[in-house]
């Protein structure tokens, strides 16, 4: 059963059941998701885009860029993942690292704090917070690198010739390393143990993450179970949402703030990690692409909610419908399938339902510039 909250706690969404207009935190935040990124990122001092330069421009990585030019021409993943680095339209690389350095200076310093540890703040923001935010985006990025990684199994000639394809598998797998030993040196530096067991549960949190993804891929076997909604989310706070939580707490620990503090402050990165990914599932259900051809992961949550409402049988009859004679599926029937049940109401309803959970745990945060940017990143992931 779907929470019956979630039906209480929803945004502007139209579709062709009409508009529907509710709110927990009624205010007129700023839509447009890069404009809220851009003007959050001039509070903290500096672009968060800059945050992993360090590590970017090292000798080590300079080498793996050269390399990285010999898969130009082919389908490989790295490929898309390199140019992030440097043009990241959705500004979604850096969002974590963001979001850890406004909490940071949303909190401000703690009442157990000393003096002479106050002195060091920078833009209201401790060096060993700054210090996270790079460690947290290091980890990250090195888990997006790995995700590159192509099954040569399904190797068509289209991708490239075999022998870069296996190349490009091979520096996915060490540079994708080398960040991860990057972040786990600076840990170790932070001297705090408790935050080295949460960020290192974390990473651990992550592969358990995407091994569940892995295990349970619908795109392999159409005409699997499956997950449920409470599988779904569970595994998407695995593999998207325990990173940018716990280094949220851990922001809260190095600044030695209370266990309140702390546990809003995982709440906030919860809640926001996985309304940003429903927002994420949602783009190719509610944007208007005329002309694009239209592809959406079956382990989306939209789709996981419709195939939950209208049951393993029925979802079984509409997938032979739309496949179609290459054995393929013609996604555009398949949307239009979705589209007919509640499953992206739904979806659209739960991020909703996060997005204010969100706004809810920050508000115990004394008003500032900072608390004012969280309410709109917060915000943000709620419109469509």
């Amino acid at each position: 059963m779907l929470p019956a909250t979630w039906s209480r706690l929803t945004c502007k969404y139209v579709s062709s059941r009409g508009q529907r207009t509710l709110s927990l935190f009624s205010s007129s935040v700023p839509s447009n998701w890069s404009k809220v990124v851009s003007d959050a990122e001039k509070i903290v001092g500096y672009p968060t885009s800059f945050m992993s330069l360090r590590c970017l421009l090292s000798d080590e990585l300079s080498n793996v860029a050269m390399h990285v030019r010999k898969l130009v021409g082919t389908q490989h993943p790295l490929l898309n993942t390199a140019r992030g680095f440097v043009y990241d339209s959705k500004n979604n690389l850096q969002m974590r690292g963001l979001v850890v350095l406004l909490l940071s200076k949303a909190a401000g310093p703690s009442h157990a704090a000393s003096d002479l540890l106050s002195q060091d703040m920078v833009s209201g923001i401790y060096p060993s917070q700054r210090n996270l935010a790079e460690i947290t985006e290091l980890i990250h990025t090195a888990f997006l690198v790995h995700r590159g990684i192509v099954d040569l199994k399904e190797w068509t000639v289209s991708d490239g010739p075999l022998k870069d394809m296996q190349f490009g598998n091979k520096m996915a797998v060490l540079s994708g390393d080398f960040l991860l030993a990057n972040a786990c040196t600076g840990l170790a530096e932070l001297n705090n143990t408790k935050v080295v067991e949460l960020i290192s549960s974390a990473i651990g949190d992550l592969v358990q993450g995407i091994y569940y993804e892995n295990s349970s891929n619908p795109e392999e076997n159409s005409l699997s179970v499956g997950v449920d909604v409470a599988s779904w989310e569970e595994q998407t706070f695995l593999s998207h949402g325990a990173l940018l939580a716990k280094s949220c707490q851990a922001a809260m620990e190095l600044a030695q703030h209370d266990k309140e503090s702390q546990r809003l402050a995982y709440k906030y990165g919860k809640h926001l990690s996985l309304g940003h990914k429903l927002n994420s599932d949602l783009q190719p259900f509610v944007k208007n692409s005329v002309g694009e051809p239209v592809t959406f992961s079956l382990s989306a949550a939209p789709v996981v909610f419709h195939r939950q409402i209208v049951g393993q049988a029925r979802w079984h009859q509409q997938l032979q419908q739309v496949q179609t004679q290459r054995n393929q599926l013609d996604y555009s029937k398949l949307l239009a399938a979705v589209k007919s049940e509640k499953g992206i109401s739904t979806a659209v309803d739960l991020c909703c339902y996060h997005g204010n959970r969100a706004l809810e745990a920050i508000q115990a945060f004394p008003s500032s510039e900072a608390r004012s940017a969280l309410e709109n990143i917060a915000s943000a992931i709620t419109k469509f």
